[in-house]
């Protein structure tokens, strides 16, 4: 197998850091009329924040329908984890004015957005149930290395585990800010993981070897993961893996543009779970 050199050309910084994150990405809408009271600006304003409380809502309903949680305390902390969510727009998926028969001018607005739970409610959810494995939870990935100190020349091996059935996208960071994707790669593009399993990165099809060279120093290994197919970014083939073209702003924001049809093919749109970490290593001579 062949050797791939962390150093690339296009230099890339991940504009924040990551954190281990839940989340449900959603589609939902908002409607709202022109009336005496309010100007068309304000119209478009109270749709908007319509389709915000849809997706909160329809989030809300989506987990207590996923998670088949018999102990009622349990399913309880879940509903108030939500309840308390914060929401970011994902995208603009439609807007505009429409005549109504009856109501005149109206504004209607379709969004995806990014529902995520409060953090350390969920997180106080996970440390006292110790239910990581528990498929009936929402997505939980666990994402670790075989160490989290390296010399040159020695090989990195990055481990996986859900306890649900995933999609998943790794980016390697590496010490001088060069960002590559190692899955999908070009040999290996099924990115689609069951739970419950241990899976090792590089294997399988793939045809590199994350071997240590310079840049040395602090390291990061990224993880974006969903219960629906990721968005795609903007990849150029470097050898055996991906160098990403997507400006570094956008990737994060791009990744959650998840395609969250039902299965079956229904037109019915639904949502789908999300979950991001990353974590830190360190190489050296």
């Amino acid at each position: 197998m062949k050797r791939i050199c962390l150093v690339l050309l296009l230099l890339i910084s991940l504009c924040a850091p990551l954190h281990a994150a839940q989340s449900t990405i959603t589609d939902a809408e908002g409607y709202a009329c022109l009336g005496d009271d309010k100007s068309r600006r304000q119209t478009e304003q109270q749709a908007l924040a319509e389709a915000r409380r849809n997706a909160v809502e329809k989030s809300l309903s989506y987990i207590k329908s996923e998670t088949q949680v018999k102990d009622f305390q349990l399913e309880k902390d879940l509903v108030s984890a939500y309840a308390n969510a914060s929401l970011k727009i994902v995208q603009e998926l439609e807007k505009g004015w429409y005549k109504d028969a009856s109501s005149g001018d109206c504004y209607k607005i379709a969004i995806q957005a990014e529902v995520t739970p409060d953090e350390k409610a969920m997180q106080a959810i996970q440390k006292g149930k110790n239910l990581g494995d528990d498929p009936s939870l929402p997505l939980n990935v666990q994402l670790w290395t075989d160490k989290k100190a390296y010399r040159q020349s020695e090989r990195i091996k990055i481990y996986l585990k859900s306890n649900k059935p995933f999609f998943a996208r790794i980016l390697y960071k590496d010490a001088g800010g060069n960002l590559i994707q190692l899955l999908p790669n070009p040999f290996r593009r099924d990115n689609y993981f069951n739970g419950g399993v241990i899976y090792e990165l590089p294997s399988g099809n793939d045809r590199f070897e994350l071997e240590v060279s310079p840049p040395f120093g602090e390291e990061n290994i990224i993880v974006y993961t969903s219960t629906a197919p990721l968005g795609d970014l903007q990849l150029e083939p470097q050898g055996e893996v991906y160098q990403v073209k997507t400006a570094a702003k956008d990737i994060g924001m791009t990744t959650r543009g998840v395609k969250v049809s039902q299965a079956g093919g229904s037109k019915t749109k639904s949502a789908a779970e999300f979950f991001e970490d990353q974590t830190t290593l360190n190489t050296g001579r």
